[in-house]
């Protein structure tokens, strides 16, 4: 079982594993229900979609490497909120970072709190950024603003933890290539307790 909180368990079998790469997973995940979606947002919307209407899974963890100026390298933080950084319609009159004739607030709120963890608000788009000076988001990634949107419209219930590799600074390219390869193993110790988790498809 994977236990988030007090309320929260659910079946490694009936879990899906996302990541945006496969070097994010490393060799933790073999075995399990693992989706390596690719990067980006319409990558990683496509991929989970089809794989929700394959799988119909009763939870989606999405895992992987993110940046951030407020968390330490090789801290893993839980998101709880998600803001689409790269978009920016204020000149048609919307609040920036909102969808235009969506419904949907600029900082969506969706995401299961894990015991233990510090709570993030994940900004995703489309570039690496190496320059962060937002203060509306403290993490940067590049997919799980979409995962969570679609978790939250299929009612699926979502975790997201992201593996701080870099500091979203000018040395961030640097700081990710050798961070990346220590998430695995990071979210391995949270969410696998037990020696039969390690085992359980």
């Amino acid at each position: 079982m994977i236990k988030i909180n007090a309320e929260s368990q659910y079946p490694v079998s009936e879990t899906l594993f996302v990541f945006a790469l496969d070097s994010e997973a490393g060799k933790a995940f073999e075995g399990k229900n693992k989706l390596v979606t690719g990067i980006g947002k319409v990558n990683a919307a496509i991929e989970l979609t089809r794989e929700i209407h394959t799988r119909k899974p009763k939870l989606i963890v999405n895992l992987g490497s993110a940046g951030s100026k407020n968390f330490g390298k090789g801290e893993v933080v839980c998101c709880t909120k998600f803001i689409q950084r790269d978009m920016d319609v204020r000149g048609l009159g919307f609040s920036l970072y909102e969808t235009p004739l969506s419904g949907i607030p600029p900082v969506l709120e969706y995401g299961l709190e894990m015991k233990g963890l510090e709570q993030g608000i994940c900004g995703s788009g489309d570039s690496f950024e190496m320059n962060h000076s937002e203060t509306d988001y403290n993490i940067v990634d590049m997919e799980a603003y979409p995962l969570a949107l679609i978790a939250k419209k299929e009612n699926i219930p979502f975790l997201c933890l992201k593996y701080i590799s870099d500091d979203a600074g000018s040395d961030a390219a640097d700081d990710w290539s050798v961070q990346v390869h220590l998430a695995s193993e990071a979210f391995k110790k949270l969410l696998f307790t037990e020696d039969s988790d390690l085992h359980q498809n």
